[in-house]
């Protein structure tokens, strides 16, 4: 393999950031400086306020967060908190009070709390 082709996928495991998967459940407070996808089971806080949390088809979050934007597809249970935005896919569920900037809810997805824009 060349140099220039290492560093490519380098970058780009560097991009996805670290994964909860499927079959995983982790209990306790989650914190750091990458993005995080989740497709097993977390209970707890995350707070990754600089970075984006994606909660994937399989995935629940039973816990507030805090991170700069979430695409929600799988169901989370707390409040979250955003800088930037929070899209909840028509597979996604959350119940929880939310606070963002942005926010796209599509068709088909559960949404129960309230939301503070701006």
């Amino acid at each position: 393999m060349s140099k220039t082709h290492d560093e490519l996928r380098q970058a780009e495991q560097f991009r996805h950031g670290s994964t909860v998967v499927s079959g995983l459940r982790i209990k306790g407070q989650i914190s750091g400086s990458e993005d995080l996808v989740i497709e097993g089971t977390v209970e707890g806080p995350i707070n990754l306020a600089e970075n984006v949390l994606t909660i994937g088809t399989n995935g629940n979050l039973a816990g507030d967060a805090v991170v700069r934007e979430a695409l929600i597809s799988g169901n989370m249970n707390g409040n979250l908190k955003t800088s930037d935005r929070i899209e909840i896919k028509s597979s996604g569920s959350v119940i929880g009070d939310v606070a963002t900037n942005r926010m796209v809810i599509q068709d088909g997805a559960y949404y129960k709390g309230s939301i503070e824009i701006g």
